[in-house]
């Protein structure tokens, strides 16, 4: 039985969406001259996107058959992706390595981040989580998180003890907060990639769009696609005019990946 806390799957919790006011909407359409405009979605975000393209062309007096529904995939199939950026999202997400957060902040055009600091948290008490491959069935899978799971135990007690260990040969440092920071930022180096961290990040939809491409290809990260696959479900259910295109595949081997219908809108 591991001594360590293990995470197999990441956790995502959907904190910010936008609101609409209507009475400035309203206003805005009075000082157009357009009086009957009107959308037949509730989602904020999925309107923004519609009042914003509509503005482009002057396109309220004619709308497109089929609602939101039918301009947001007539958008996505000509590429105006830059009408999405007004859609925005602020998530959380847990149960996530620091391995994944490093690719994950690459992602810098349109999605702001702010992660856990291993400088001011204690990391004696961590959890460590498993890459899908090690999760997987078979003796050589059993094997594999055996050797995994030792290690990850290992280098929490050698945290431990570092942090221990320095507090003491800093005794003479007189700020208690600053002696702390010192000493877990040097403990936290023999701390695997695999440790878990959290992340709170702020997107617009096209660059969540975007990220969801990439990551969730056959070919990305394991646990890079295993977290693709759970956003899309959370931003599929609260948007799904504008990510409803974005389907989830099962290759050969049975692994899900994600098959976008409009690339890099």
């Amino acid at each position: 039985m591991s001594g360590i806390k293990v995470i197999t799957e990441p956790r995502i919790y959907l904190v910010g969406r936008q609101v609409i006011d209507d009475g400035e909407i309203v206003r805005f359409l009075a000082d157009e001259g357009v009086e009957n405009w009107t959308t037949d979605t509730e989602v904020a975000a999925q309107m923004l996107v519609e009042v914003a393209g509509r503005l482009c062309y002057r396109s309220y007096a004619n709308p497109r058959p089929g609602g939101n529904a039918a301009y947001i995939a007539h958008i996505l199939e000509v590429g105006h992706g830059s009408v999405l950026e007004h859609a925005v999202y602020s998530v959380v997400i847990t149960g996530v390595s620091r391995s994944l957060t490093h690719e994950l902040v690459r992602h810098r055009v349109g999605l702001s981040f702010s992660q856990l600091s291993q400088r001011f948290v204690d990391e004696a008490d961590c959890a460590f989580v498993a890459p899908p491959l090690i999760l997987g069935s078979g003796p050589s899978a059993c094997a594999a998180f055996a050797a995994w799971d030792e290690h990850c135990q290992y280098s929490a007690v050698v945290y431990g003890e570092l942090v221990q260990r320095l507090m003491h040969e800093l005794a003479d440092v007189s700020d208690k907060t600053l002696r702390r920071k010192q000493a877990r930022e040097a403990a936290r180096s023999v701390l695997p990639n695999c440790v878990e961290t959290q992340i709170f990040v702020t997107g617009n939809a096209r660059a969540w769009r975007h990220m969801l491409e990439l990551r969730g290809s056959i070919h990305a990260d394991a646990e890079f696609r295993r977290l693709a696959l759970a956003l899309l479900g959370v931003l599929k259910t609260e948007a799904p005019n504008i990510f409803g295109d974005i389907g989830v595949m099962t290759d050969d081997a049975g692994g899900e990946y994600l098959s976008v219908t409009h690339h890099k809108v």
